[in-house]
This record gives structure tokens, sequence and C-alpha cells, in this order.
């Protein structure tokens, strides 16, 4: 589903990474979201390869990465780990720095990474996404309801791996039609490429544990860096759907982009009028905000 992509399993020295690449220019990388795969990337990623070098990797834990052994305290999943193999993997194929996207999951990722690893990243864009601390902070009945995965798969292990891996096509069909994206977005090769990805117990175990992280560890590790003082020191821009939760939740906060403000200086973005997987259903947008946002000078 990408064609003209060279496929490669990079080893991190703590697991593998699948990713694949094209293009010429300026290294890119792109990081999928839940319950995706680098799949996603399929309408975006040939668009901005015309302009820079593109790199798609699957997460840890998702699509054909592999599935390093957890711990009670869920560490190996944090975003923090999940940040450093994408440090290990760009520079094993020759980019010492690069910039970044990163949709939903991935895009937690990102910005973990533009903070653990500043001399890396050039210039990070989140989709859909606000930090992980503030998710939590103000999590209501709204949150609860409507981002059930937060939750679910936070619980303690076996009772979602055993939802994941029995009812992986109820999962995904529940994702990828709630969030706001028509189910156009999503071909049957698309789909059942997501549905793959679920069925797994290891890979179902370590989404849960993907998960579990992001309601401790991945908490504590913002927290942390608030109380610090450390912050995003790239350029960031932030895009978002504007028929989701973030275009409405944080109004009283100012938005999206007031809540980045808190963390980097240099924010701009805007809602893009798609649901919540608008790089596969706007692909084209998507990528033109993207190659503006990646080949502006700093």
């Amino acid at each position: 589903m990408l064609e003209g992509f060279a496929a490669a399993e990079v080893p991190t020295g703590e697991t593998t990474i699948f990713t694949r690449s094209s293009g010429s220019g300026p290294p890119l990388l792109l990081l999928h979201g839940f319950p995706q795969t680098h799949v996603m990337w399929r309408g975006v990623a040939p668009r901005l390869a015309h302009s820079f070098t593109v790199v798609c990797a699957d997460l840890r834990g998702y699509g054909q990465s592999g599935c390093p052994v957890s711990t009670p305290d869920h560490a190996p999943y944090a975003k923090r780990a999940m940040a450093r193999d994408m440090v290990t993997i760009m520079e094993r194929l020759g980019f010492p720095r690069f910039s970044v996207a990163g949709h939903d999951r991935g895009g937690r990722v990102a910005y973990r990474m533009a903070l653990d690893h500043p001399a890396r990243v050039d210039r990070l864009a989140v989709l859909d996404v606000v930090p992980t601390e503030t998710v939590w902070d103000r999590a209501d009945a709204r949150f609860a309801l409507g981002f059930w995965p937060w939750s679910l798969l936070a619980q303690p292990e076996p009772l979602p791996e055993r939802i994941l891996a029995a009812a992986p096509e109820a999962i995904v069909d529940d994702a990828l039609g709630g969030w706001g994206s028509p189910s156009a977005a999503f071909p049957p090769e698309v789909r059942a490429a997501y549905v793959q990805a679920l069925r797994e117990p290891a890979h179902a175990h370590a989404i849960c544990e993907e998960y579990r992280a992001a309601a401790t560890v991945d908490r504590e590790h913002d927290r942390t860096d608030r109380a610090r003082g450390r912050r995003i020191v790239c350029p960031l821009l932030a895009l978002w759907s504007a028929r989701g939760a973030l275009d409405t939740w944080y109004v009283e906060e100012s938005g999206p982009i007031a809540l980045w403000r808190a963390w980097c200086d240099e924010v701009q973005g805007r809602p893009l009028d798609a649901g919540h997987f608008f790089p596969e259903e706007i692909p084209a947008e998507t990528a033109e905000a993207l190659n503006r946002f990646f080949s502006a000078k700093s």
C-alpha cells in the first residue's frame, strides 16, 4: 500500500522496528496512532516524498515491529522508550537529525522525542493530540465515554488483551467509525491490515502496555518535565480535527494552540475539516499542511 517505498527491519538493541522509506531531501519521520500502523500514511507519504526523504515506522508493539518484554512499571512501552527507538532507527538509516510528524499515539512519541532528544529534532508536528498529562488532568465523563481505549486498554491484564485478541474487527470498526471519519477513508485492505495487527496476542499485550504506560509513567514524565521547566525547543505545528474533541473540549483553555504553548514557545496550527483520522480522510490537505510547515526556514 506504499508502492515504491523500501521495506526494512531496523534493530535498535531493544527490539526491531519495521519501516518503509522513499524520496529525497531532508529526512522526515512519520508515526502512526491506534489502531493503525504505518499504512495510515499511504496517501500522505508519497506526496511528501517529492520534497523529503520520508520514513514511515511501526511503533514498537504495533504492526510489524517487535514486542519487547514489558515490566511491572510498563516502562518498556513508555513514550520515552518508543522515542528512543525512533532516534536509533533514524541514526542507523543515516539521519542523525530529522523532522517528525505523529498522529494520535505517534504524536505522543513525537513530542516526547523532541523533549528527550532536542538535538535530534528539527521540526515537530502533532496531529489531533494534546499532551498526555493534560488529557488525564482534564479527563471527565466525555473523555471516559468518547475515548474508551484510554481507560479500557489501561486496565490490568489480561482483560483488555483478551478483548483485543478476541474481537479485533469490532475494535477496529468502532474506532474507525466512531471518531468522525467516513468508512470510505478505510478501504477493505486497510481495515484488514489494522485488524491483523491487533489479532496476535503479543501485539495485543504490547498495545495494552502502551496504554498502561500512558496512564502512569508517561504522565509522570510529563509532570516531571513541567516541574523542571523543560520545554520543546523546536518549532511545533498542531493540526486537529474540526469535528472532534480537541476543537470543543478545551475551549476554556483557549484550545490546542494554547495548551501546546505551555510546552513550546514557537507554536502554530489550525483545525482541519475532517474526522480524527484526517491523514487518511483528506491526505492531500494533510500533506499540503505538513509540506508547508516542514519546508519553512527556521
